[in-house]
């Protein structure tokens, strides 16, 4: 039974990306959101700085999951590589679970795509999972319940 009073735990959670099946990863970063300041004082205003808003952004999601046969995320890749960056855009999101595996707090991702491949390091001498990580950059977030 899980803890319905308490906070939802880390460790579970889906990830969903327009048009790609392949959306089961080890960890996910969920990136923070900040609007700019801008400061801002006229000649006959109190010896105060007014703080007006500035812009608004986004940092990256960060994503790792273990090497398989599938080449989806690689051609997404692909697809960034070669400048077509208006077709990779994907809607994405980061559903946290409960205990049980029902849908908790959504992050939701607009216009996502990839900036960022890492190939997987191999050893020879090691016993690890290849892993290999996307980042993404996007152009808006938003949680619901």
């Amino acid at each position: 039974m899980p803890d319905r009073y308490g906070p939802y735990r880390s460790h579970r959670y889906l990830l969903e990306i327009d048009g790609l099946a392949e959306a089961s990863f080890s960890s996910a970063t969920i990136p923070d959101a900040s609007s700019g300041v801008v400061e801002y004082r006229e000649g006959a205003d109190p010896p105060t700085v007014r703080k007006l808003k500035g812009l608004n952004s986004y940092s990256n999601i960060t994503l790792q999951k273990g090497v398989t046969d599938s080449t989806e995320l690689y051609e997404w890749w692909v697809t960034v590589e070669q400048g077509d960056v208006d077709s990779a855009r994907r809607n994405a999101a980061v559903v946290i679970l409960d205990e049980e595996g029902t849908p908790g707090p959504r992050y939701e991702f607009r216009d996502a795509w990839i900036s960022r491949y890492d190939a997987p390091d191999l050893d020879a001498t090691g016993e690890g999972v290849a892993i290999e990580s996307i980042e993404l950059v996007h152009e808006g977030m938003e949680r619901s319940a």
